[in-house]
């Protein structure tokens, strides 16, 4: 029975006519149900309208699939280090509370994990309108091994994997090598660390403003700052993200790395 799968011309042209047409017909060995790639409930291309997302790498290539309603089937194209990581973060269906992690082991609190929070956001710095995350831990960090008791490891544990203290909101951070931050589909999926493991995995991909995307498809960088729990919140406008921001760099609670942009 031949599947509702949509397969845009693009994707057509990577897999070629031969391999496209067994896909649709249902010949091909592609699973009969999928987690959708955008909302990740589950879809049937025998009884829905689904697209067809192929990841390309320099030298492999992936398929997923999702919703037509969520997303038009489309090429995503990563960089091979980042290919399987990133296929993952999209595709997995893993807890909601996604625990942080560095490498190689778990950050914790006492008693239990911390979930990291992010915000998206413009932030202006000399002149020019940069895209930027904001993470913020909804509880104290531990370093693994301890008992997290009268101590917030979070910053710390950051800089020895590279993040670089901020005294001052309007100067560029640093690049942060092996670190990137995965838009796929318009949307924001992952921050992954070396290995492309995901260090934070959205629980359903996250939507960021037209403004937000025109200019990270401009610079193909992410500015990434980072304060322990407490220091920045839930702003509504931001104008006010970047007062806390200001506020946390003053205090010496920011850290900051530059991530270049995976996915599109």
């Amino acid at each position: 029975m031949p599947r509702m799968l949509d397969v845009s011309a693009d994707v057509r042209a990577e897999l070629g006519n031969e391999e496209a047409d067994r896909l649709v017909a249902g010949d091909s060995e592609t699973p009969a149900s999928y987690a959708c790639a955008s909302c990740r409930t589950p879809g049937d291309p025998e009884q829905e309208r689904t697209s067809t997302l192929l990841f390309v790498g320099e030298e492999t290539a992936v398929l997923a699939f999702a919703h037509a309603t969520c997303i038009p089937s489309q090429v995503v194209r990563l960089a091979e280090d980042q290919l399987a990581g990133a296929v993952e973060s999209i595709t997995g269906t893993e807890e909601p509370a996604v625990p942080m992690t560095t490498d190689p082991t778990s950050l914790n609190t006492a008693p239990g994990q911390a979930v990291l929070g992010v915000t998206s956001g413009l932030i202006l710095v000399d002149g020019d309108l940069h895209p930027a995350l904001v993470v913020e831990p909804t509880a104290p960090i531990a370093r693994p091994g301890t008992t997290g008791e009268g101590g917030d490891d979070f910053l710390t544990l950051l800089i020895e994997q590279g993040f670089v203290p901020v005294h001052d909101v309007n100067q560029l951070p640093g690049a942060l090598d092996g670190w990137s931050v995965l838009l796929a589909m318009g949307r924001l999926h992952a921050i992954l660390q070396p290995g492309a493991v995901a260090w934070w995995k959205a629980h359903q991909p996250l939507q960021v403003t037209e403004g937000w995307r025109a200019a990270v498809n401009k610079s193909h960088t992410v500015l990434v700052f980072c304060a322990p729990v407490g220091s920045i919140g839930q702003q509504p406008r931001e104008d006010l993200l970047r007062d806390a921001l200001e506020k946390a760099a003053a205090g010496g609670r920011l850290v900051a790395a530059a991530m270049p942009l995976a996915g599109t």
